[in-house]
Protein backbone atom coordinates (compact mmCIF):
# COMPACT_ATOMS: atom_id res chain seq x y z
CA UNK A 1 0.00 0.00 0.00
CA UNK A 2 1.61 3.78 -0.90
CA UNK A 3 1.14 6.34 1.15
CA UNK A 4 -1.07 8.07 -1.19
CA UNK A 5 -3.24 5.33 -0.36
CA UNK A 6 -3.11 6.45 3.65
CA UNK A 7 -3.93 9.99 4.66
CA UNK A 8 -1.91 9.75 7.84
CA UNK A 9 1.33 8.54 6.03
CA UNK A 10 0.82 11.32 3.40
CA UNK A 11 0.48 14.05 6.05
CA UNK A 12 3.56 12.34 7.89
CA UNK A 13 5.56 12.47 4.80
CA UNK A 14 4.64 16.08 4.15
CA UNK A 15 4.70 17.33 7.62
CA UNK A 16 7.49 20.03 8.56
CA UNK A 17 9.68 18.88 10.54
CA UNK A 18 7.95 20.20 13.45
CA UNK A 19 4.55 19.15 12.95
CA UNK A 20 6.14 15.57 12.22
CA UNK A 21 8.00 15.72 15.04
CA UNK A 22 4.95 16.08 17.13
CA UNK A 23 3.49 13.61 15.18
CA UNK A 24 5.49 10.90 16.32
CA UNK A 25 6.18 11.80 19.56
CA UNK A 26 2.55 11.08 19.86
CA UNK A 27 3.50 7.55 19.03
CA UNK A 28 7.08 7.43 20.84
CA UNK A 29 8.30 9.70 23.86
CA UNK A 30 12.05 8.94 22.78
CA UNK A 31 13.32 11.99 21.23
CA UNK A 32 15.96 10.15 19.23
CA UNK A 33 13.30 7.53 18.12
CA UNK A 34 11.16 10.17 16.38
CA UNK A 35 14.17 12.21 14.94
CA UNK A 36 15.54 8.95 13.40
CA UNK A 37 11.81 7.71 12.35
CA UNK A 38 11.19 11.87 10.77
CA UNK A 39 15.16 11.41 9.16
CA UNK A 40 13.74 8.48 7.13
CA UNK A 41 10.79 10.56 5.40
CA UNK A 42 9.41 10.04 3.18
CA UNK A 43 7.90 6.65 3.54
CA UNK A 44 6.65 4.51 0.46
CA UNK A 45 4.45 2.84 2.75
CA UNK A 46 3.57 1.80 6.35
CA UNK A 47 6.00 -1.48 5.86
CA UNK A 48 8.86 1.23 5.21
CA UNK A 49 7.55 3.30 8.23
CA UNK A 50 7.45 -0.42 10.49
CA UNK A 51 10.92 -0.54 8.90
CA UNK A 52 12.13 2.65 9.86
CA UNK A 53 10.64 2.36 13.34
CA UNK A 54 12.18 -1.24 14.46
CA UNK A 55 15.61 0.28 12.98
CA UNK A 56 15.52 3.47 15.50
CA UNK A 57 14.47 0.92 18.09
CA UNK A 58 17.27 -1.23 17.86
CA UNK A 59 19.47 1.43 18.20
CA UNK A 60 17.88 3.50 21.03
CA UNK A 61 20.65 4.07 24.62
CA UNK A 62 19.18 2.68 27.51
CA UNK A 63 18.66 6.99 28.55
CA UNK A 64 16.49 6.87 25.26
CA UNK A 65 14.64 3.81 26.44
CA UNK A 66 13.80 5.40 29.64
CA UNK A 67 12.64 8.32 27.67
CA UNK A 68 10.25 6.40 25.92
CA UNK A 69 8.77 4.45 28.59
CA UNK A 70 8.12 8.00 31.15
CA UNK A 71 5.53 8.81 27.93
CA UNK A 72 3.44 5.43 29.21
CA UNK A 73 1.17 5.29 32.60
CA UNK A 74 1.13 2.68 34.94
CA UNK A 75 -1.06 -0.82 33.66
CA UNK A 76 -4.35 -0.51 35.98
CA UNK A 77 -3.68 3.43 35.84
CA UNK A 78 -4.75 4.73 31.85
CA UNK A 79 -3.91 8.53 31.67
CA UNK A 80 -7.47 10.09 32.15
CA UNK A 81 -8.71 11.17 29.39
CA UNK A 82 -5.99 10.24 27.02
CA UNK A 83 -7.74 7.48 24.00
CA UNK A 84 -4.76 5.92 23.43
CA UNK A 85 -4.24 4.56 27.02
CA UNK A 86 -7.78 4.01 27.41
CA UNK A 87 -7.69 1.51 24.09
CA UNK A 88 -4.36 -0.25 25.04
CA UNK A 89 -5.09 -1.09 28.44
CA UNK A 90 -9.22 -2.16 26.95
CA UNK A 91 -8.51 -6.12 27.99
CA UNK A 92 -8.27 -4.90 31.74
CA UNK A 93 -11.36 -5.33 33.53
CA UNK A 94 -11.78 -2.16 36.62
CA UNK A 95 -11.89 -4.97 39.18
CA UNK A 96 -8.13 -5.68 37.95
CA UNK A 97 -6.79 -2.42 37.64
CA UNK A 98 -5.54 -2.09 41.53
CA UNK A 99 -4.10 -5.71 41.50
CA UNK A 100 -2.43 -4.55 38.48
CA UNK A 101 -1.30 -1.03 39.88
CA UNK A 102 -0.14 -3.04 42.63
CA UNK A 103 2.26 -4.89 41.01
CA UNK A 104 3.67 -2.66 38.97
CA UNK A 105 4.24 -0.39 41.42
CA UNK A 106 6.81 -3.00 42.85
CA UNK A 107 7.98 -3.79 39.47
CA UNK A 108 8.56 0.16 39.49
CA UNK A 109 10.50 0.10 42.69
CA UNK A 110 12.88 -2.41 41.43
CA UNK A 111 13.26 -1.73 38.02
CA UNK A 112 13.07 2.13 38.25
CA UNK A 113 10.31 2.32 35.55
CA UNK A 114 6.96 1.66 34.71
CA UNK A 115 6.19 -1.89 33.52
CA UNK A 116 6.25 -1.51 30.02
CA UNK A 117 4.31 -4.59 27.84
CA UNK A 118 1.90 -4.24 24.72
CA UNK A 119 -1.13 -4.37 26.26
CA UNK A 120 -3.45 -4.13 23.05
CA UNK A 121 -5.56 -7.33 22.96
CA UNK A 122 -4.16 -8.39 26.06
CA UNK A 123 -6.10 -9.50 29.75
CA UNK A 124 -5.44 -8.54 33.02
CA UNK A 125 -4.66 -12.03 33.53
CA UNK A 126 -2.09 -12.43 30.50
CA UNK A 127 -0.47 -9.17 32.10
CA UNK A 128 -0.55 -10.09 35.33
CA UNK A 129 1.15 -13.30 34.10
CA UNK A 130 4.17 -11.72 32.71
CA UNK A 131 4.44 -8.80 35.47
CA UNK A 132 4.93 -12.19 37.24
CA UNK A 133 7.34 -13.37 35.57
CA UNK A 134 9.21 -10.26 34.66
CA UNK A 135 9.59 -8.37 37.80
CA UNK A 136 12.84 -10.81 38.85
CA UNK A 137 14.76 -10.65 35.38
CA UNK A 138 17.88 -8.30 35.53
CA UNK A 139 18.36 -4.85 34.33
CA UNK A 140 19.43 -6.11 30.76
CA UNK A 141 17.08 -8.95 30.56
CA UNK A 142 14.29 -6.36 31.24
CA UNK A 143 15.35 -3.65 28.73
CA UNK A 144 15.43 -5.93 25.83
CA UNK A 145 12.19 -7.19 26.70
CA UNK A 146 10.94 -3.25 27.02
CA UNK A 147 12.68 -2.61 23.85
CA UNK A 148 10.52 -5.59 22.01
CA UNK A 149 7.01 -4.24 23.26
CA UNK A 150 7.78 -0.61 23.05
CA UNK A 151 8.14 -1.88 19.35
CA UNK A 152 5.09 -3.51 19.05
CA UNK A 153 3.30 -0.84 20.64
CA UNK A 154 4.88 1.56 18.21
CA UNK A 155 4.16 -0.43 15.50
CA UNK A 156 0.25 0.06 16.70
CA UNK A 157 0.29 3.50 16.84
CA UNK A 158 2.33 3.65 13.76
CA UNK A 159 -0.40 2.09 12.00
CA UNK A 160 -3.18 3.77 13.44
CA UNK A 161 -1.28 7.04 12.66
CA UNK A 162 -0.91 6.21 8.94
CA UNK A 163 -4.41 5.06 8.33
CA UNK A 164 -5.50 8.25 10.12
CA UNK A 165 -7.68 11.27 7.87
CA UNK A 166 -7.66 13.18 11.44
CA UNK A 167 -4.77 15.20 12.58
CA UNK A 168 -4.53 13.69 16.06
CA UNK A 169 -2.53 10.30 15.66
CA UNK A 170 -4.58 9.01 18.78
Amino acid sequence: MTSSALPGLSRLNAAAAPTAAALLHEVCSSTAWGAAVAARRPYEGVEDLFAASDAAMAALTPADLREAMAGHPPIGRPTPGDATSAREQGGVAQDERAELLDLGLAYQERHGHVFLICATGATGAQIRAALEARIGNDEDTEREIVRTELGKINRIRLGRLAESAQEDPS
